[in-house]
């Protein structure tokens, strides 16, 4: 079942990044601005924002095995048409329509893990979901880099979109809930489920009620991981969009050249993203409380990410990229945050909690490429980009710190 979320998170981000790799031959063909691009980089992020509470209330009505292999489907389509686009506004509304489909995506890997693995185990399981993010990116981006030069941007569209519906399908195959699955003997539904698994669906009948999103929302945990999630997701947001520009256009790298060099760092963060999960197992398992173990991670990886403004102050593109797989490594670590959710959703709010989250983290999805254009076009640089990454790291250190608190189950009345 692990497997599963691992490939579907590559092919959720496979759609996701694709636009960064096109965007200097879309900005060339239709003569747009770094701003109207940071928009364009936006629009996945402004409908993920939007429908992430309805779909965390879909998870938790209709279960992961639908809602996530519709949305899939869904989002696969909307990715092929997109090789049919004929300037911005079409690219904003396909985008748009990517961004609502994929929005159940990281609430459902969260309720994957809680539904699948003890609290002993959570930290790798989770990090195994996240890690997908990255090898995938790492591997295919390259791949990606040389369709465009084949077959142009439209080609990159066109084959992303037709990956996502096979995995569709295998996932409709190949997925189930504990409770239903052939897979599982009752001996290790027991074992899971002592450890805190949540075995059973819940609030299968329920439906979507705006107060207990609220009654979630007086809780200072849900501030404090969501107010830190969007600052450790703002630097993801920058390698996610304008990072194959930044390559190509500061760096004086060639397309095929970005698309390697591009590599490291997301195997990098890829590496973070599976240390600060067994990192945190690990002092768990040596009876270090759940706080201090799942929190340890995300403030050192956020400590290290403000790294990435030295890259400012070289002119070697080998050493950038050191920097930058530095900087890239501890943003993997800071990314545990979804199993500190998984600790501290309420058992039949999982799906919303997950939600919440990540409508936060797509706040910086929206806030961090039309920032970065803004500051590219007002400077011609990206010297202040870099150092936007950084503070926002930084604010993330304190909200960690001081605002997270105690990592607990929560309990609505």
């Amino acid at each position: 079942m692990l497997g599963l979320v691992f490939v579907g998170t590559i092919v959720n981000y496979l759609d996701r990044t694709n636009m960064s790799v096109v965007a200097p031959q879309i900005a060339k063909e239709f003569a747009l601005s770094p701003v109207a691009m940071g928009v364009l980089f936006s629009a996945f992020s402004w409908a993920f924002a939007l429908a992430t509470l309805p779909g965390g209330y879909l998870l938790d009505r209709f279960g992961t095995r639908l809602t996530y292999g519709w949305c899939l489907a869904a989002w696969s389509v909307m990715t092929a048409v997109q090789s049919f686009a004929g300037g911005f506004a079409s690219l904003f509304g396909l985008r748009f329509g990517v961004g609502a489909a994929e929005a159940p995506a990281f609430p459902a890997n969260n309720k994957v893990a809680t539904s699948w693995f003890p609290q002993r185990e959570r930290g790798v399981a989770g990090s195994v979901c996240s890690m997908g993010v990255y090898v995938g990116t790492a591997f295919l981006t390259p791949v990606e880099f040389y369709v465009a030069t084949q077959w142009g941007w439209r080609g990159v569209f066109a084959i992303s979109g037709l990956l996502g519906l096979v995995w569709a399908a295998v996932w409709f195959l190949a997925y189930r809930e504990p409770a239903q699955s052939r897979l599982a003997n009752e001996a290790e539904l027991d074992y899971i489920r002592a450890g805190g698994a949540v075995v059973e669906r819940t609030g299968k009948s329920e439906r979507f009620r705006w107060d207990l999103c609220w009654k979630l929302l007086k809780h200072r945990q849900i501030w404090g991981v969501c107010i830190g999630k969007l600052a450790a997701t703002t630097t993801l947001y920058f390698f996610l969009t304008w990072f194959p520009t930044y390559l190509m256009q500061a760096r004086g790298m060639s397309m095929l050249h970005a698309g390697a060099a591009a590599i490291g760092p997301y195997l990098a963060a890829a590496a973070g993203v599976m240390f600060g999960g067994w990192w945190g197992d690990t002092m768990i398992a040596r009876g270090v409380s759940v706080s201090a173990a799942r929190k340890t991670p995300m403030v050192i990886g956020l400590l290290f990410t403000g790294t990435i403004v030295l890259a400012n102050f070289t002119a070697s593109n080998s050493l950038v990229i050191a920097i930058l797989c530095v900087a890239f490594f501890a943003q993997g670590m800071s990314s545990t945050t979804w199993v500190v959710v998984s600790e501290i959703a309420p058992h039949e709010l999982v799906g919303m909690t997950g939600s919440i989250a990540s409508f936060a983290s797509n706040l910086a999805g929206i806030i961090t490429p039309i920032t970065i254009g803004f500051i590219v076009q007002k400077t011609g640089s990206f010297e202040w980009a870099l150092g936007f990454c950084a503070i926002v790291a930084l604010l993330g250190v304190v909200c960690y710190t001081l605002v997270l608190g105690k990592i607990e189950r929560l309990k609505l009345e």
